[in-house]
């Protein structure tokens, strides 16, 4: 999504320069221009208009590390169980 806000953006202002209501660069940096001032554009667009992903990712992120750190402290609590068992018996 944030790639197609990118480029979304670099179409438009590549059409700016075109047209002529943005400066088009100096010299030949002409492309280097349009580039940076999609990235520019489009940065701070992304990070409001994809909130609600970002938050929704996040959610499912927090949930399998959850999960991860419950599944090793089981394990960890098998280990322990077998190693005080064999400790017994010898």
């Amino acid at each position: 999504m944030r790639l197609g806000i990118f480029v979304g953006c670099l179409v438009v202002v590549a059409v700016l320069v075109r047209i002529g209501w943005v400066p088009s660069g100096l010299g030949d940096a002409n492309a280097a221009w349009v580039v940076l001032l999609a990235l520019v554009i489009s940065a701070p667009l992304s990070f409001v208009l994809l909130r609600k992903q970002r938050e929704e990712m996040s959610t499912q992120i927090s949930g399998r590390v959850a999960g991860a750190k419950e599944r090793l402290a089981a394990n960890r609590s098998q280990e322990d169980q077998a190693d005080d068992a064999a400790r017994v018996t010898s």
